[in-house]
């Protein structure tokens, strides 16, 4: 392979909210953190060299978005997902944690109804519920030992009176990359229920070989005049430091909405280092990606193994995509609390608690395989033992 994502990187005293924060976040700094969806490699070397060569300028001015941010962004999606859109449907945003407050916040008025699939990234409750509204949850159906839509349900929910819905895809953190078919089906429900669809697609370049993503708004022209698209190249070039994502609004009606309150909010130059990665990332950074997405892959697959042959008794939920696995640890009998104090002082590891999903997340860990495979064999090493002694 051309990149090393095997280079273990010393991330501590950097600030670094991954590794820098585990005695806030597990009470000790004596644990592995593999718990925020934060990946330990080093970013692609040409985006390296482009904010190298930008900071060199020494002026860190004001910054607008220029043409070529647009461009790139165009360019990705037509050339990884066959989407072609327009210039003027892109809106620049720092985070698309805050995209989910604000789309609460222009689209719904307090006490309307917002439907999540759960378990689903803890913002998607935690928007709906911090801005007032109603959150209606529709589990996902666990089908052996993989996650499904549970389209008897969200026919039944949709249909009653919902406003909003947020769609997580690829799924964070069961790992699903929704079909054409899923994604049709349920488009046509949202059609029918006249809901806003607002679809978090910052994992999109996170899939494995067998699968494939389908940008929701893609699939037809009716859909996607009531779908709010979120991209970044955040999660796939390691740059969530930089701040710096996109919303896809193709409705002119939606767009000016969620527009005017990104100016009432103040929200509206960019990060000088960011749109620099943002650009670069999307126009020359495919090559690197396509190293990553192997190694992910083969990581998925080395846990997958090694819990199966030495620790049966954790099952890790089949998945198509993203570097986050979702653990089912129903096995352990051991209540929420005590599992989560299991993995920190037990193993020493720091995963995600279950919990913090939503419905259906009790019994489950969350656990970051974006790092080198060095500490993953380590990770579950520490996992092993840990287990052996609760026997």
């Amino acid at each position: 392979m051309k990149f090393d994502f095997d280079k273990i990187i010393d991330r501590k005293n950097t600030d670094c909210f991954k590794w820098d924060y585990n005695k806030e976040i597990f009470g000790t700094e004596n644990v592995i953190p593999l718990w925020v969806a934060d990946m330990d490699f080093e970013v692609a070397p040409v985006i390296k060299e482009a904010i190298k060569k930008r900071a060199e300028h020494g002026i860190y001015g004001y910054t607008f978005y220029p043409e070529s941010f647009f461009f790139a962004l165009k360019n990705w999606l037509l050339k990884r997902f066959d989407w072609e859109i327009k210039t003027e449907w892109i809106l620049p945003i720092p985070r698309l944690e805050s995209a989910l407050n604000i789309a609460v916040q222009t689209y719904t008025k307090p006490n309307e109804k917002i439907l999540v699939q759960t378990p689903v990234y803890p913002p998607f409750i935690s928007s709906v519920k911090n801005n007032n509204r109603k959150c209606v949850v529709s589990p996902l159906k666990s089908v052996g030992n993989r996650y499904e839509m549970d389209f008897e349900d969200l026919e039944k929910k949709l249909a009653n009176n919902i406003k909003m819905m947020f769609l997580c895809s690829p799924q964070n953190p069961t790992g699903r990359v929704w079909t054409e078919k899923e994604l049709r089906r349920l488009g046509d429900l949202c059609l029918k229920n006249n809901v806003i669809l607002v679809s978090d697609e910052i994992h999109s370049d996170f899939v494995f070989r067998n699968s494939r993503h389908y940008p929701t708004a893609s699939l037809s022209e009716e859909l996607q005049n009531i779908t709010v698209s979120m991209f970044a190249p955040t999660k796939t070039f390691n740059l969530a430091g930089l701040t710096t994502s996109a919303l896809i609004i193709p409705n002119t009606d939606l767009r000016e909405k969620f527009q005017k309150k990104l100016l009432n909010l103040g929200i509206k130059l960019g990060n000088i280092f960011g749109i620099t990665a943002f650009t670069t990332a999307y126009n020359f950074g495919e090559e690197w990606l396509t190293e990553l997405l192997v190694y992910l892959e083969n990581n998925y697959r080395f846990i997958c193994e090694y819990l199966a042959e030495n620790i049966p008794q954790i099952i890790p939920t089949e998945a198509d995509g993203t570097f986050l696995l979702w653990l089912d640890c129903r096995n352990l009998n051991l209540p929420q609390e005590k599992l989560v104090d299991f993995m920190i002082k037990g193993a020493k590891l720091g995963l995600m608690d279950g919990s913090l999903f939503g419905e259906g997340g009790e019994g489950f860990m969350r656990m970051n395989f974006g790092t080198p495979r060095k500490l993953i064999e380590k990770a579950l090493s520490q996992l092993k033992e840990a287990i052996e002694k609760l026997r």
